[in-house]
């Protein structure tokens, strides 16, 4: 499943959206702010367009990892998920058995995950554990401040 790149279809529509607007906007943008440093005259002591260059890359770079990204994913066809089963796509209400801590986390791909917004990449420790598991179940999760176990409360598709 490593190898793989999945993404839901939002995810997906959500890269595809952010590409067109690096493609069309930002580049233009970036553009403009060239065209204005330049103008400046001698580039050796022009912070401006040293800092419209670094942006310049950074969107480029940006662009080429969607790309490639969009380009080898495969979407996960959310209606197919089993009821009950987490897998991709679901919104699992989990609790931590220590803390008694209760958190809704989206299981997503990994190009989509944002765990600020809810969003966990079936790739990271906590998403690995409760992949194909159902309500009812604890799983062990080996995470960065140590052994978790948590309960599965509820998974929604």
């Amino acid at each position: 499943m490593e190898d793989r790149i999945i993404l839901t279809k939002d995810g997906y529509k959500k890269l595809k959206k952010e590409l067109e607007k690096l493609k069309t906007v930002e580049r233009k943008k970036i553009a403009k702010m060239l065209e204005e440093a330049r103008s400046h005259g001698d580039f050796r002591e022009n912070a401006e367009y040293d800092v419209a260059k670094d942006k310049q890359a950074h969107i480029e770079t940006r662009i080429l990892q969607l790309e490639k990204l969009l380009k080898e994913a495969e979407i996960h066809d959310e209606s197919n998920n089993e009821h009950g089963v987490v897998c991709v796509g679901s919104l699992v209400t989990i609790k931590n058995k220590k803390t008694g801590e209760e958190c809704v986390y989206k299981l997503v791909g990994h190009g989509e995950a944002d765990p600020s917004s809810g969003s966990i990449s079936i790739a990271s420790p906590v998403g690995k554990a409760l992949l194909g598991k159902r309500v009812g179940e604890t799983v062990n999760v080996e995470t960065p401040s140590g052994k978790t176990q948590i309960s599965i409360l509820g998974v929604r598709s």
